[in-house]
């Protein structure tokens, strides 16, 4: 059997960050699972490893959290190489917060831009902490869909970039009392990145709304969910979104001139997550049980495992913080029938007892046990 793309994280290496003082570790190719207790620094070791993906935390925390108390700064190293292939990758990320200067490097060579060295691992993570994604306010939505597709979406990063520009800049005029001819100069500007952001949002989201529902389905036995791009500017098909969005300004013009802020764009668009019950269809943000928004987080965790997958033509590097921890046997039993069905890359997970291990590895010889490390006081055992 071929061995399939993936590429897979040999070594990690830290110093300053978070709890670690220094830490230098060496991966086999299947993974590791990594025991230990809360509070041990299995999380922030996991959170380095995703740094390099997308050269921030993702837990939301500043740069200047993840120096260790009393250092000047942190640094983060990996060492990455697709078996297949043999192509190999060394990604450097550092973060001085005296001078408050970010500083990367791709195989020895320095970044003129932060965007250059985002999105070249295919990581994804899954943590505990993504059950906000479907319970907590808009802006986690969109920030989850911003990472997906700024990653897999040729453009969108850009794009991004350019609208979040215009739209500070058209804030601070309407906060200025400026002129209507003066924000028309920032109109189409704005009009035009965010119809590119909202046509790549309602492209991804339609692609994929029937693997979630039927990904939902499995991991909760026969439940019904579903995604739906709840724009906030309606529009019909691609080819009229920047119609509908120039008329929608129009339309909010006066309210905007009254509360001194953008009062339309994709900055306001939502991730609709619904679910059925006996009688009819409610969102999960409002009337899911815990139980149901982890499965519709874990969903949308595994189709943005199927993303990369599928825009990278490899097999992701799937981080799992203590996933199955709250899970009931059953719902992480078919977890774990889905990933061994849809195929994975390197696994590397986190557990604060080694029952909570139910994943491993597997090649063409069969199941590959992971290495089980141990981990206390930013310590680990291998």
């Amino acid at each position: 059997m071929n061995t399939p793309s993936a590429l897979v994280c040999r070594e990690i290496r830290l110093r300053q960050f978070r709890n670690f003082a220094e830490l230098d570790l060496r991966f086999p190719t299947a993974g590791a699972a990594i025991i230990g207790d809360n509070g041990s620094g299995k999380t922030n070791l996991l959170e380095a490893l995703h740094y390099l993906e997308i050269l921030r935390s993702f837990r939301g925390a500043a740069d200047e959290q993840l120096v260790r108390f009393g250092a000047d700064a942190f640094y983060v190293r990996g060492r990455f190489e697709d078996p297949a292939s043999g192509v190999s990758l060394e990604i450097e990320a550092g973060y001085e917060p005296r001078t408050r200067r970010k500083r990367v490097t791709v195989n020895g060579a320095e970044v003129e831009r932060l965007g250059d060295a985002i999105g070249r691992l295919g990581t994804v993570i899954f943590s505990p902490s993504d059950v906000a994604i479907v319970t907590g306010a808009p802006n986690e939505r969109r920030r989850y869909l911003d990472i997906i597709l700024s990653l897999n979406v040729r453009g969108y990063m850009e794009d991004l970039q350019r609208y979040r520009h215009v739209l500070r800049q058209r804030n601070a005029i309407l906060r200025d009392g400026g002129s209507h001819d003066v924000l028309a100069v920032w109109d189409q500007g704005l009009i035009d990145s965010g119809a590119r952001i909202m046509a790549a949002r309602a492209a991804w989201i339609a692609a994929h709304t029937a693997r979630f529902a039927e990904i939902y389905r499995i991991i909760g036995d026969g439940a019904q969910g579903r995604i739906e791009y709840d724009a906030d500017v309606p529009f019909e098909s691609e080819d009229t979104i920047t119609a509908a969005f120039g008329a929608r300004l129009e339309r909010v013009a006066g309210r905007e001139r009254e509360r001194r802020i953008t009062l339309a764009g994709p900055h306001r668009d939502d991730l609709s997550i619904r679910m059925h019950t006996a009688d009819n269809e409610v969102d999960l943000r409002e009337f899911g049980s815990g139980g149901q928004a982890r499965t519709g987080a874990i969903a949308l965790r595994m189709i943005e495992a199927e993303t990369v997958r599928e825009a990278r033509g490899a097999q992701p590097l799937l981080l799992l913080d203590d996933v199955f921890a709250e899970l009931d046997a059953g719902r992480s039993r078919r977890i774990i029938d889905l990933f061994a069905r849809d195929g994975h890359g390197q696994v590397i997970l986190t557990a604060p007892k080694e029952t909570d291990v139910v994943i491993d590895q597997a090649d063409d010889r069969g199941a590959v046990p992971l290495d089980r490390w141990r981990i206390a006081a930013a310590l680990v055992s291998t």
